[in-house]
């Protein structure tokens, strides 16, 4: 996916943080926040029960995965 940063994971869940703020919960066991706090994060799907269900199966990219934060272990990278 062109621009995405980290590896790409499906959304399949959500929660909020200890500050209110939605969380993504990603196919890898990773999490990854989804604020939306215009100019800098546009998220505006986030803040509704149905946007967020309407974003189940979407792809984020986990930089955890790419960078094996977190304690889970990176994937293999194959050279092409």
């Amino acid at each position: 996916m062109a621009g995405m940063r980290g590896l790409p994971q499906v959304i399949t869940g959500f929660h909020q943080d200890e500050h209110g703020d939605w969380v993504a919960d990603l196919a890898c066991g990773h999490t990854q926040h989804v604020r939306h706090r215009p100019p800098w994060e546009l998220r505006p799907w986030v803040v509704s029960e149905e946007g967020r269900r309407e974003h189940l199966g979407s792809v984020l990219g986990c930089v955890k995965c790419e960078t094996d934060e977190g304690g889970f272990p990176a994937p293999a990278k194959t050279a092409w």
